[in-house]
């Protein structure tokens, strides 16, 4: 069987000026997958006959209603060398809809591209095992932590953001891996400094004044074991975010403190900075930090506090109240 694409194949694709005549975009990285599909709507069709070669359908609405997709997708473009089908929520089409689909797929339109998206994928049907086999479903998969700088790099650079490396790793920190809010902090970092460079100073300068920097600040001072200071935060956050806060901020302590386990494991075996960037999949200055963070830790508290991480979990979830039970785990801890 033929390997899955990924999203960076296709955009190769298009940058060489042509694609295959069909896809199946699929995965959790939504974002990613939005923006393949602007780049080819933008780059596959020209302007002028944008509107005459691009039909957009929804499977929910299609039902079995299914061969006027397949009279899109089998008509010549109009005034343009190619034409654009999309085929929204695919998953919404009954099987017996999508197997009507198999001729076509076995010998397609050259001058279309049919584009499937799918949030559920069942390969185990006729249809979706057959775009597999002929290896033309993409895969947005959510990018891994060390992919995420680079990235952020890349989308600053197309916005004509001149930012340095340690800002975009400490920008990933501050907001985490969602692309979709690192783009829209990425813009709003751009409607501020324009094409001036941009480095750490100036991405804290505006992330002060965002949410997204308390919960980090806070971490780092539960990291530090700066207890009068975390638990100010604390109050600072809660009051902000409100009651459903406590479980994020649960998601991010265990985060942290497996960082700090796999640091200390790092550091004990004579390993150093360098070591840690790699095998933690971290910046530099970031595994810095953690080594400094790490060293207020032993193995004893670590063990304990996922223990009482654990605990509070339970607490939040059955509906005890947010501020308390965090608290009494920054004292614990």
């Amino acid at each position: 069987m033929a390997a899955e694409l990924s999203p960076e194949d296709v955009l190769s694709q298009l940058d060489q000026g042509r694609l295959a005549p069909l896809y199946l975009f699929y995965g959790p990285g939504e974002y990613r997958l939005e923006m393949v599909l602007d780049a080819i709507r933008e780059r596959y069709l020209p302007e002028s006959a944008r509107d005459l070669n691009l039909r957009i359908f929804y499977g929910d609405e299609v039902k079995t209603n299914h061969g006027e997709i397949i009279d899109a997708a089998s008509s010549f473009p109009f005034l343009a060398d190619n034409r654009l089908i999309i085929v929204r929520r695919t998953e919404d089409i009954p099987a017996s809809s999508l197997d009507s689909f198999i001729p076509y797929l076995e010998r397609p339109m050259e001058t279309t591209c049919l584009i499937f998206v799918s949030s559920k994928p069942d390969f185990r049907k006729k249809f979706y095992k057959t775009i597999k086999s002929m290896g033309m479903d993409v895969n947005f998969k959510e990018l891994y932590d060390n992919q995420v700088v680079p990235w952020i790099m890349k989308m600053a650079k197309s916005l004509g953001l001149n930012i340095d490396s340690q800002a975009c790793a400490y920008l990933q920190q501050i907001v985490g891996n969602r692309l979709r809010d690192l783009a829209s902090e990425l813009e709003k970092i751009y409607l501020h400094y324009g094409q001036r460079p941009v480095g750490l100073a100036e991405v804290k300068g505006i992330a002060l004044f965002s949410r997204s920097f308390t919960i980090f600040e806070l971490i780092d001072h539960i990291s530090f074991k700066k207890r009068s200071e975390a638990l100010s935060v604390l109050k600072r956050y809660m009051e902000e975010e409100g009651k459903d806060s406590g479980l994020r901020i649960i998601g991010m302590l265990t985060r942290q403190i497996r960082l700090l386990w796999q640091t200390k494991s790092v550091v004990n075996a004579g390993g150093r900075v360098p070591d840690l960037t790699k095998k933690l999949g971290v910046q530099t200055f970031l595994a810095e930090k953690l080594r400094r963070q790490s060293e207020h830790w032993t193995e004893a508290d670590i063990e304990r506090a996922f223990d009482l991480i654990y605990e509070a979990d339970g607490l939040l979830k059955s509906g005890a109240g947010g501020h308390l039970v965090l608290e009494n785990v920054i004292l614990s801890l």
